[in-house]
């Protein structure tokens, strides 16, 4: 695996983790404020890495759409566990890919939220009511690897944006590391 995937896993693993998302948030202000409730963060946010919905339009033939985002976060009331209608999707800046495709995934997020959808929610947060949000919000995350190009378009457009910090990427051990050293046999 190349070190820009390897950037761009750790950013998604790490952001999957709801307290690191809302550290994500924090970033960018007017974001951060759609937080119920800082007190008990972890019923404040879901966080659903490379989210799916349910359509439920009847002439669409394919009723689950994997969204062409990153991550949505999914802002809750932690006291009635309910959803309150502002969701927040987050477009990594995967490696090689260019401006234009960045875009394209936003929008077609955009088309298929145009439809009625439900979330399948991941197992912890079945119990709450899983129908579409009010207000769709993106966010678009660069890294170290992303040509100036994106941070110029993404500034231009006048899209929310944030640059990432660098996260600690956990290598596998080399191959060397793992093996114990040959014993070796002086009387040989």
């Amino acid at each position: 695996m190349s070190t820009l995937q390897l950037q761009y896993d750790t950013l998604l693993s790490h952001y999957s983790n709801p307290l690191e998302a809302i550290s994500l948030l924090r970033e960018y202000r007017p974001y951060f404020e759609l937080i119920p409730s800082l007190r008990r963060p972890v019923d404040s946010l879901i966080s659903i890495p490379f989210p799916v919905v349910q359509l439920t339009s009847p002439n669409l033939t394919q009723s689950h759409v994997q969204l062409q985002c990153d991550l949505a976060l999914i802002m809750c009331d932690p006291d009635w566990k309910v959803k309150t209608g502002q969701e927040i999707f987050v477009f990594i800046h995967r490696p090689n890919e260019d401006y234009s495709a960045l875009l394209q995934r936003w929008r077609q997020v955009e088309v298929a939220l145009g439809e009625e959808y439900y979330w399948l929610l991941p197992w912890k947060h079945r119990s709450i009511i899983s129908d579409r949000g009010e207000y769709h919000y993106p966010l678009f995350v660069t890294l170290d690897y992303s040509p100036a190009r994106i941070h110029k378009g993404l500034e231009g457009a006048s899209l929310p944006h944030v640059k990432a910090a660098s996260l600690t990427i956990d290598h596998p051990p080399d191959i060397e590391e793992t093996q114990e050293a040959p014993i070796c046999d002086p009387t040989q």
